[in-house]
């Protein structure tokens, strides 16, 4: 199968962190989101999560150098042949041409899984979500898919246009959307 790097994309809320989990217990690929760990650094009592954690509260991405700078050190560091599950990053247009930049430069072919879900079903499962974990981010949803349709929309076109997306309806069954992952990166 070679050396693999997957990146799931889409609205937030549309089971990107579910897939990619999934994902893992099916392969054992380790898994990098960029949501995780900019939610823990946002925790921080210090002037950088305290920015952090304000900008989230009101349902903004952040700056493109943040999420460039985590996937390039966590990538870097991957040894030869390890394959890797990426949940949240490319999520503006420069990020997502830097982040394409370095996979050609390092030789490491790449595939993007985007989730198709509606407005509706966002909304819908945000709620949800608001309600089991209390996410900051989750009681601006507006704000969120504003900041979609404005920055991640463009990076789906980008990555359509280059032929490097497998497009799946995301309002499945998560078992379901797993299963249709498997058989689109042929993994048995």
């Amino acid at each position: 199968m070679g050396t693999r790097t997957i990146f799931f994309i889409g609205k937030p809320g549309c089971g990107k962190g579910t897939q990619a989990k999934l994902l893992a217990a099916k392969t054992g690929w380790q898994v990098m989101s960029a949501g995780d760990t900019l939610r823990t650094m946002a925790t921080l009592d210090t002037p950088v999560g305290r920015k952090m954690k304000s900008q989230m509260s009101a349902g903004l991405l952040m700056p493109s150098w943040l999420p460039t700078y985590l996937f390039l050190k966590d990538i870097f560091a991957l040894p030869d042949g390890a394959s890797v599950i990426l949940d949240g990053f490319n999520r503006k247009l420069h990020e997502a041409e830097l982040i394409k930049e370095s996979l050609t430069w390092l030789e490491r072919p790449f595939s993007v899984v985007y989730l198709r879900v509606s407005d509706g079903e966002i909304r819908h499962r945000l709620a949800l979500r608001k309600e089991i974990e209390d996410r900051a981010d989750d009681h601006v949803v507006d704000e969120r898919l504003k900041e979609y349709y404005s920055h991640t929309e463009p990076v789906v076109e980008m990555f359509r246009k280059g032929g490097n997306i497998i497009e799946l309806d995301g309002e499945q069954q998560p078992e379901k959307i797993a299963a249709e992952v498997n058989i689109a990166l042929n993994i048995r």
